[in-house]
């Protein structure tokens, strides 16, 4: 009999192990509570009306269709026996593995405040993206249905809270949208007039940065007439408004950038975890005690130059590539390979319209040739030439006739009636 790998999560992680796995004597069952593979570092722009769902996201047996070992499985994972060696489905099913590999990814933290999550969307799904596209083009209707000025003004005032890549990147399109693409289609309002706070607890927006590329990216979402509040935590969110220190704004859409943690795996292996909830794993991605489990991604705490890895793409592919290596090697009765090392490849984000910083470490650039580096690169890292020229094809047209072109309100709230 082959050797069984049962691979849970079709993410970054999960995808890249099981694409290194071509050719490999075992059989794969590749598990996700979803049917397709979504890069999620353009999320942010379904969004906000700049890109349709299906030109980031590609259904998973179309990636692996000529794969014929490969079986996909469109279930929820409840838990894992590890005695038994068995994944546990919600439907009572248990898959048996000889290697399991988990690269279940991250869901929001709402740091102890779960009951915010109703009125503060956090963006890791599709249905994420197109319930904030929905509360965000709505926001705007209802302005303009408004004949009271207080509400009016409330449903024209959007708080972003987190000052990360993602945090930043949303509030420079959503002034894009509001101060360019949207004044001459309302006749009620003006657009321009919202008002879009990013608010960050930390000292400064993106912190992974350096000051200077830090201080660039403030200035440049002010310069957009976008409000930076930084030092100032948010203690309140209800569906009427924003608590910042102990002062409450009137404010109808509130979207959650602020902060991430781990799936359930630990749970589930009945292992240590960080205060992420990120399994604690050795130099080669392996629970201690037991090298038949390997846990990738932002499922994992994994240490580089004393520090963690953070939890980006670049770093997954790389732990995927890592994992298809050691199965390899492990079935050709090989050593493991030696440890995993990450690669740093830099860190990129845009704030808009000609707008980017890139840290690549000696070389760091800002304006507008560090945004069409970050486009080219994201265009890259699709899946398919035809999700290249979609992409590509959609940011052309808005970089030319200034308007966004996935506007459309559609589907009912996923999250609770405002």
């Amino acid at each position: 009999m082959k050797h069984r790998v049962v691979v849970v999560g079709a993410g970054f992680a999960g995808l890249q192990l099981v694409q290194d796995l071509a050719g490999a004597d075992c059989a794969i069952t590749l598990i996700d509570q979803r049917n397709h593979h979504l890069f999620q570092p353009l999320l942010y722009q379904v969004a906000t009306t700049l890109l349709a769902t299906s030109e980031i996201a590609w259904p998973i047996r179309r990636v692996l269709r000529g794969r014929p070992e490969v079986v996909t499985l469109l279930a929820r994972v409840t838990g894992v026996d590890r005695d038994a060696g068995q994944v546990v489905l919600d439907n009572g099913d248990r898959i048996p593995f000889d290697t399991l590999v988990l690269a279940t990814g991250a869901r929001h933290a709402y740091f102890g405040h779960d009951e915010w999550e109703a009125d503060a969307p956090g963006l890791k799904t599709l249905e994420d993206a197109t319930t904030i596209r929905r509360h965000l083009l709505l926001a705007f209707e209802r302005a303009e249905l408004a004949h009271d000025p207080a509400e009016r003004d409330a449903n024209l005032t959007f708080a972003i809270i987190g000052g990360g890549p993602t945090g930043v990147e949303l509030a420079g399109i959503v002034a894009d949208l509001a101060h360019r693409v949207l004044p001459r289609e309302f006749r009620r309002i003006d657009t321009r007039t919202a008002r879009i706070m990013l608010i960050e607890a930390g000292p400064r927006v993106l912190p992974v940065f350096p000051q200077g590329l830090s201080d660039y990216a403030a200035a440049a979402l002010q310069r957009r007439g976008v409000q930076v509040l930084t030092g100032q935590p948010v203690t309140g969110i209800s569906a009427r408004d924003v608590t910042i220190g102990e002062s409450p704004v009137p404010c109808r859409t509130v979207i959650w950038a602020a902060g991430v943690q781990a799936s359930p795996a630990a749970e589930w292996l009945g292992a240590p975890a960080d205060r992420a909830g990120r399994v604690m794993v050795d130099a080669h991605l392996t629970l201690p005690g037991d090298p038949r489990i390997l846990v990738l991604g932002d499922t994992a705490h994994v240490e580089a130059d004393g520090k963690p890895v953070p939890g980006l793409a670049p770093a997954a592919k790389q732990q995927g590539r890592y994992a298809a290596a050691l199965i390899k090697a492990r079935l050709a009765g090989k050593p493991f390979p030696k440890p995993f090392r990450y690669v740093h490849q830099g860190n990129l984000a845009t704030i808009g319209r000609n707008a980017a910083v890139i840290d690549l470490g000696r070389i760091r650039m800002t304006g507008w040739l560090a945004w069409w580096i970050w486009g080219i690169a994201h265009v890259y890292f699709l899946i398919g030439v035809r999700s290249r020229l979609a992409v590509a094809i959609s940011w052309l047209w808005s970089f030319l006739s200034r308007q966004n072109p996935a506007r459309l309100i559609t589907q009912k709230d996923t999250a609770r009636r405002r």
